[in-house]
Protein backbone atom coordinates (compact mmCIF):
# COMPACT_ATOMS: atom_id res chain seq x y z
CA UNK A 1 0.00 0.00 0.00
CA UNK A 2 1.32 3.45 -1.13
CA UNK A 3 0.55 6.55 0.68
CA UNK A 4 0.28 9.72 -1.59
CA UNK A 5 -1.97 11.96 1.04
CA UNK A 6 -3.24 11.51 4.29
CA UNK A 7 -2.08 8.64 6.69
CA UNK A 8 -4.05 7.90 10.21
CA UNK A 9 -1.98 7.65 13.20
CA UNK A 10 -3.39 4.12 13.44
CA UNK A 11 -1.78 3.03 10.48
CA UNK A 12 1.40 4.81 10.94
CA UNK A 13 1.62 3.43 14.24
CA UNK A 14 1.78 0.07 12.11
CA UNK A 15 4.00 0.66 9.82
CA UNK A 16 6.34 2.54 12.68
CA UNK A 17 9.09 0.18 12.52
CA UNK A 18 9.43 -0.45 9.17
CA UNK A 19 12.87 -0.14 7.88
CA UNK A 20 11.23 1.56 4.18
CA UNK A 21 9.08 4.37 6.06
CA UNK A 22 10.87 7.15 6.93
CA UNK A 23 8.79 9.94 9.19
CA UNK A 24 9.50 13.69 9.07
CA UNK A 25 8.92 15.95 11.90
CA UNK A 26 8.17 18.77 10.21
CA UNK A 27 7.34 21.12 13.23
CA UNK A 28 7.70 25.27 12.93
CA UNK A 29 6.60 28.23 14.34
CA UNK A 30 6.51 31.89 12.35
CA UNK A 31 7.27 33.75 15.98
CA UNK A 32 9.88 31.83 16.87
CA UNK A 33 11.97 29.93 14.23
CA UNK A 34 13.87 27.34 17.00
CA UNK A 35 10.50 26.24 18.23
CA UNK A 36 10.26 22.90 16.25
CA UNK A 37 13.51 22.07 16.81
CA UNK A 38 13.26 22.47 21.00
CA UNK A 39 9.64 20.59 20.41
CA UNK A 40 11.44 18.07 18.76
CA UNK A 41 14.02 17.39 20.98
CA UNK A 42 11.45 17.01 23.77
CA UNK A 43 9.58 14.32 22.18
CA UNK A 44 8.74 13.35 18.70
CA UNK A 45 7.36 10.44 16.76
CA UNK A 46 9.32 7.31 17.23
CA UNK A 47 12.55 7.35 14.45
CA UNK A 48 11.49 10.52 13.18
CA UNK A 49 14.00 13.04 11.74
CA UNK A 50 13.87 16.88 11.78
CA UNK A 51 13.45 19.20 8.81
CA UNK A 52 13.61 22.87 9.80
CA UNK A 53 11.14 25.17 7.15
CA UNK A 54 13.92 27.94 6.97
CA UNK A 55 17.02 25.97 7.13
CA UNK A 56 16.15 22.54 5.44
CA UNK A 57 12.95 23.70 3.07
CA UNK A 58 13.67 26.92 1.58
CA UNK A 59 16.56 28.94 0.58
CA UNK A 60 18.06 32.30 1.51
CA UNK A 61 15.77 35.19 1.45
CA UNK A 62 16.87 38.11 -1.25
CA UNK A 63 15.69 41.39 -2.24
CA UNK A 64 13.25 39.70 -4.45
CA UNK A 65 11.92 36.87 -3.15
CA UNK A 66 9.13 35.87 -1.21
CA UNK A 67 10.04 34.98 3.01
CA UNK A 68 10.26 31.54 1.94
CA UNK A 69 12.10 31.20 -1.31
CA UNK A 70 12.17 27.36 -2.69
CA UNK A 71 15.44 25.33 -1.52
CA UNK A 72 18.10 24.57 -3.80
CA UNK A 73 16.72 21.22 -5.17
CA UNK A 74 19.74 19.84 -5.57
CA UNK A 75 21.16 20.59 -2.34
CA UNK A 76 17.50 19.15 -0.83
CA UNK A 77 18.60 15.60 -2.57
CA UNK A 78 21.22 15.69 -0.55
CA UNK A 79 19.46 16.08 2.67
CA UNK A 80 16.85 13.45 1.87
CA UNK A 81 19.67 10.99 1.53
CA UNK A 82 21.36 11.97 4.62
CA UNK A 83 18.22 11.48 6.13
CA UNK A 84 17.49 8.15 4.65
CA UNK A 85 15.37 9.07 2.12
CA UNK A 86 15.48 6.70 -1.23
CA UNK A 87 13.36 7.14 -4.54
CA UNK A 88 11.37 4.27 -2.91
CA UNK A 89 10.99 4.91 0.02
CA UNK A 90 7.53 5.81 2.04
CA UNK A 91 7.39 9.30 3.39
CA UNK A 92 5.27 10.62 6.37
CA UNK A 93 5.54 14.47 7.18
CA UNK A 94 3.95 15.51 10.48
CA UNK A 95 3.55 18.66 12.46
CA UNK A 96 1.79 20.54 15.25
CA UNK A 97 -0.18 22.64 12.97
CA UNK A 98 -2.77 19.93 11.24
CA UNK A 99 -0.73 19.80 7.99
CA UNK A 100 0.34 23.47 7.88
CA UNK A 101 4.11 22.79 7.40
CA UNK A 102 3.95 19.43 7.06
CA UNK A 103 2.93 20.08 3.87
CA UNK A 104 5.56 21.88 2.31
CA UNK A 105 7.69 18.89 2.37
CA UNK A 106 5.20 17.06 1.24
CA UNK A 107 4.47 18.89 -2.27
CA UNK A 108 8.41 19.51 -2.34
CA UNK A 109 8.84 15.66 -2.52
CA UNK A 110 6.21 15.54 -5.03
CA UNK A 111 8.34 17.86 -7.00
CA UNK A 112 11.07 15.53 -7.52
CA UNK A 113 8.98 13.18 -8.33
CA UNK A 114 8.67 11.28 -5.40
CA UNK A 115 4.87 9.75 -5.02
CA UNK A 116 5.56 8.09 -1.40
CA UNK A 117 4.76 10.98 0.42
CA UNK A 118 2.04 11.44 2.90
CA UNK A 119 0.73 14.13 5.52
CA UNK A 120 0.08 12.29 9.46
CA UNK A 121 -4.18 13.69 9.53
CA UNK A 122 -3.73 15.58 12.67
CA UNK A 123 -0.25 15.56 13.33
CA UNK A 124 1.65 15.31 16.43
CA UNK A 125 -1.56 16.18 18.67
CA UNK A 126 -3.78 13.39 17.20
CA UNK A 127 -1.14 10.98 17.43
CA UNK A 128 -1.12 11.43 21.17
CA UNK A 129 -4.54 11.49 21.65
CA UNK A 130 -4.84 8.02 20.69
CA UNK A 131 -1.96 7.25 22.95
CA UNK A 132 0.41 6.38 20.74
CA UNK A 133 4.27 6.97 22.05
CA UNK A 134 7.02 9.74 21.92
CA UNK A 135 10.66 9.57 22.34
CA UNK A 136 13.73 11.84 22.89
CA UNK A 137 15.85 9.17 21.32
CA UNK A 138 17.45 10.23 17.84
CA UNK A 139 16.63 7.87 15.00
CA UNK A 140 19.60 5.77 13.70
CA UNK A 141 19.84 6.19 10.05
CA UNK A 142 21.02 4.69 7.14
CA UNK A 143 22.66 7.70 4.53
CA UNK A 144 21.39 6.78 1.12
CA UNK A 145 21.83 8.50 -2.42
CA UNK A 146 18.53 10.32 -3.33
CA UNK A 147 17.86 10.57 -7.19
CA UNK A 148 15.98 13.81 -7.50
CA UNK A 149 13.61 13.84 -11.16
CA UNK A 150 12.23 18.09 -10.84
CA UNK A 151 8.94 19.04 -12.51
CA UNK A 152 9.48 22.35 -13.02
CA UNK A 153 5.92 22.48 -13.95
CA UNK A 154 4.78 22.21 -10.72
CA UNK A 155 4.74 25.85 -9.80
CA UNK A 156 4.56 29.23 -11.11
CA UNK A 157 6.45 32.50 -11.10
CA UNK A 158 5.02 35.79 -10.38
CA UNK A 159 5.47 36.58 -14.41
CA UNK A 160 3.65 33.36 -15.47
CA UNK A 161 0.73 34.45 -12.74
CA UNK A 162 0.38 37.90 -13.92
CA UNK A 163 0.37 36.56 -17.49
CA UNK A 164 -2.00 33.88 -16.89
CA UNK A 165 -4.27 36.32 -15.17
CA UNK A 166 -4.32 38.17 -17.98
CA UNK A 167 -5.30 35.96 -20.32
CA UNK A 168 -7.94 33.74 -17.90
CA UNK A 169 -6.41 30.36 -18.23
CA UNK A 170 -5.88 30.09 -14.24
CA UNK A 171 -8.06 30.44 -11.16
CA UNK A 172 -5.78 32.12 -7.97
CA UNK A 173 -6.92 30.76 -4.58
CA UNK A 174 -5.34 32.88 -1.78
CA UNK A 175 -5.25 30.24 1.00
CA UNK A 176 -4.27 32.93 4.33
CA UNK A 177 -7.66 33.99 6.35
CA UNK A 178 -10.41 36.29 5.08
CA UNK A 179 -8.94 38.94 7.24
CA UNK A 180 -6.11 39.00 5.28
CA UNK A 181 -7.11 38.54 1.65
CA UNK A 182 -9.31 41.35 2.65
CA UNK A 183 -6.46 43.69 3.82
CA UNK A 184 -8.08 44.16 7.06
CA UNK A 185 -5.28 42.54 8.89
CA UNK A 186 -1.70 41.90 7.64
CA UNK A 187 0.54 40.25 11.22
CA UNK A 188 3.37 39.64 8.75
CA UNK A 189 3.71 40.97 5.80
CA UNK A 190 4.42 45.02 5.21
CA UNK A 191 1.73 45.30 2.64
CA UNK A 192 -2.11 44.10 2.87
CA UNK A 193 -4.06 42.66 0.57
CA UNK A 194 -4.46 40.31 -1.94
CA UNK A 195 -3.62 39.22 -5.86
CA UNK A 196 -6.64 41.02 -8.29
CA UNK A 197 -8.28 38.21 -9.39
CA UNK A 198 -7.74 35.96 -7.08
CA UNK A 199 -10.42 33.54 -4.69
CA UNK A 200 -10.15 32.96 -1.13
CA UNK A 201 -10.67 29.83 0.99
CA UNK A 202 -8.42 29.82 3.92
CA UNK A 203 -6.65 26.57 4.43
CA UNK A 204 -8.16 25.92 8.09
CA UNK A 205 -11.74 25.43 5.95
CA UNK A 206 -10.18 21.77 4.88
CA UNK A 207 -10.28 20.78 8.71
CA UNK A 208 -13.09 19.70 11.41
CA UNK A 209 -13.08 20.97 14.83
CA UNK A 210 -10.74 18.00 15.46
CA UNK A 211 -8.04 19.08 13.48
CA UNK A 212 -8.10 16.23 11.04
CA UNK A 213 -8.68 17.00 7.51
CA UNK A 214 -12.82 16.79 6.22
CA UNK A 215 -14.16 13.46 4.15
CA UNK A 216 -12.33 13.74 0.36
CA UNK A 217 -16.02 13.79 -0.68
CA UNK A 218 -16.94 16.85 1.39
CA UNK A 219 -13.47 18.86 0.10
CA UNK A 220 -13.98 17.91 -3.51
CA UNK A 221 -17.51 19.32 -3.52
CA UNK A 222 -16.73 22.57 -1.16
CA UNK A 223 -13.27 23.27 -3.91
CA UNK A 224 -15.82 22.57 -6.87
CA UNK A 225 -18.27 25.26 -5.35
CA UNK A 226 -15.10 27.39 -4.97
CA UNK A 227 -14.31 27.20 -9.01
CA UNK A 228 -16.51 25.62 -10.56
CA UNK A 229 -16.08 24.00 -14.18
CA UNK A 230 -12.05 25.15 -14.04
CA UNK A 231 -10.02 22.03 -14.58
CA UNK A 232 -8.04 21.43 -11.54
CA UNK A 233 -4.94 21.85 -13.67
CA UNK A 234 -5.48 25.26 -14.35
CA UNK A 235 -5.68 26.21 -10.26
CA UNK A 236 -3.04 28.04 -8.70
CA UNK A 237 -2.87 28.64 -4.77
CA UNK A 238 -0.54 31.18 -3.27
CA UNK A 239 -0.71 32.13 0.30
CA UNK A 240 1.82 34.55 2.35
CA UNK A 241 4.92 32.59 1.51
CA UNK A 242 4.42 29.64 -0.11
CA UNK A 243 4.11 27.20 2.72
CA UNK A 244 0.19 27.24 3.97
CA UNK A 245 -0.92 27.08 0.77
CA UNK A 246 0.50 23.65 0.06
CA UNK A 247 -2.53 22.42 2.15
CA UNK A 248 -5.06 23.57 -0.24
CA UNK A 249 -2.96 21.50 -3.20
CA UNK A 250 -2.90 18.89 -0.43
CA UNK A 251 -6.73 19.03 0.54
CA UNK A 252 -7.23 18.66 -3.53
CA UNK A 253 -5.38 16.20 -4.05
CA UNK A 254 -7.04 14.02 -1.28
CA UNK A 255 -10.23 14.96 -3.04
CA UNK A 256 -9.73 13.81 -6.34
CA UNK A 257 -9.14 17.09 -7.75
CA UNK A 258 -5.42 16.37 -8.67
CA UNK A 259 -2.77 18.48 -10.94
CA UNK A 260 -3.19 21.73 -9.16
CA UNK A 261 0.08 24.48 -8.86
CA UNK A 262 1.68 26.78 -6.89
CA UNK A 263 2.68 30.19 -6.92
CA UNK A 264 5.85 29.48 -4.75
CA UNK A 265 6.67 33.21 -3.81
CA UNK A 266 2.95 34.45 -3.48
CA UNK A 267 2.06 37.70 -1.75
CA UNK A 268 5.12 38.22 -0.28
CA UNK A 269 6.69 38.19 -2.88
CA UNK A 270 4.60 39.81 -5.44
CA UNK A 271 4.27 42.65 -3.34
CA UNK A 272 8.15 42.92 -3.60
CA UNK A 273 7.57 44.52 -6.50
CA UNK A 274 5.65 47.71 -6.54
CA UNK A 275 4.40 48.02 -10.22
CA UNK A 276 1.72 44.75 -9.44
CA UNK A 277 -1.13 45.22 -8.80
CA UNK A 278 -2.97 44.53 -5.70
CA UNK A 279 -6.61 44.76 -4.57
CA UNK A 280 -8.28 44.61 -0.80
CA UNK A 281 -11.95 43.86 0.31
CA UNK A 282 -13.99 41.16 -0.67
CA UNK A 283 -14.13 41.68 -4.41
CA UNK A 284 -11.85 39.97 -6.32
Amino acid sequence: MTYTTLISAATLNQHINDPKWVVMDCRFSLANSDAGGYAYRHGHIPHARYAHLNKDLSSAITDYTGRHPLPDFALLAKKLGAWGIANDTQVIAYDDNSGAFAGRLWWLLRCLGHEKVAVLDGGIQHWQKQGLPLTTALPDIKVVTYRPYLNTAEWLNASQVQNSLAKKSICLIDARTSERYRGEQEPIDPVAGHIPGALNRAFQLNLDNKGLFLSADSLHNQFKKLFGETAPEQVVHYCGSGVTACHNLLAMEHAGLTGSKLYAGSWSEWIRDKNRMIARGSGI
